[in-house]
């Protein structure tokens, strides 16, 4: 794991409640706490900020307490880069889709303009995936790099993760199908929310452990452990670093389990007003997001 690892538990990024104008990292005071779901019904939440301004370098902890006025992806847009996504890397998933167990895993990006709060911020619905509904959700663990790396063996592909989230790839089905890349169709603005912790890789270090859900307002759809990962995390750092340096801050998206809207009989596509939950356990929490539509 990275040596930053070391240094925490859980991080969130927030504007607490004391100074809606600035921005803090810290520890949540409760371990076991839920927090996005905890913030979701309402409940305050208490945070040990750090004197660093990011989880890529958060510094000591100041000794005092905030309270969360509103949560932040763990990451900014300035931190991230590029977005790498990975698609149909669960064995289940593939299955659902009807297609082949891949042979190295299939890389696809996202802009950092796509990066997305948790709520209450939205997440927006464009125009374009609008016109025929066919947004979709994709409940995915995201790995967070906390140093450059570059060709990293597999062995040593640990030593570069700082720590897990959560995520959800928003997608627009249509236009997915209608081109051959998905950047594009992945890639519209907000259709990347992050959150609502980042678990030190030092708590968690075999991300196998994870467990992920996804629940369209509150009904789940997707329901899977991470053992059903086609590629691994050691795989997948390995993989995108041959010949390519990932920045400290590149966040990488694993894959989705089965149950995306796009495979159920009728479809379960979103729509304005839908909340979607990813929860990852243990740790990270539950990343919640609520859909409008762009006027």
């Amino acid at each position: 794991m990275s040596k930053i690892a070391s240094t925490f538990s859980r991080l969130v990024r927030f504007v607490p409640k004391s100074n809606p104008a600035s921005v803090l990292i810290g520890e949540p005071v409760d371990p076991q706490l839920d927090v996005g779901l905890a913030l979701f019904q309402g409940k305050e939440v208490s945070v040990r900020p750090f004197s660093g301004s990011s989880v890529l370098s958060p510094g000591q902890q100041t000794g005092v307490t905030e309270t969360i006025e509103r949560i932040l992806s763990p990451l900014a847009q300035s931190e991230v880069g590029s977005i790498r996504c990975i698609g149909l890397n669960y064995v289940s998933h593939a299955a659902e889709m009807k297609l082949s167990i891949p042979d190295v895993p299939t890389l696809f990006i996202k802009p950092s303009t796509a990066l997305a709060d948790p709520w209450p911020a939205p997440t927006i619905i464009p125009k374009i995936t609008q016109a025929d509904n066919t947004g979709d959700y994709e409940s995915e663990m995201v790995i967070v790099i906390g140093r450059d790396a570059k060709d990293v063996s597999e062995a040593d592909a640990l030593d570069y993760v700082l720590g897990y989230t959560a995520a959800n790839d928003v997608s627009s089905r249509t236009s997915q199908m209608n081109q051959s890349q998905w950047c594009f169709s992945k890639g519209f603005d907000t259709s990347c929310p992050i959150g609502p912790t980042l678990v030190s890789a030092a708590q968690l270090k075999d991300a196998s452990q994870f467990k992920i859900r996804g629940l369209k307002n509150g009904k789940v759809l997707q329901d899977c452990p991470l053992t059903d990962l086609i590629f691994n995390v050691p795989k997948l750092i390995s993989f995108l670093t041959q010949g390519t340096t990932l920045p400290a801050g590149t966040i990488i998206l694993t894959g989705t389990p089965p149950g995306v809207g796009a495979a159920k009989n009728p479809k379960e596509f979103l729509k304005a007003g839908d909340d979607f939950a990813v929860e990852l356990l243990p740790h990270v929490g539950t990343l919640i997001t609520k859909f409008e539509n762009q006027a």
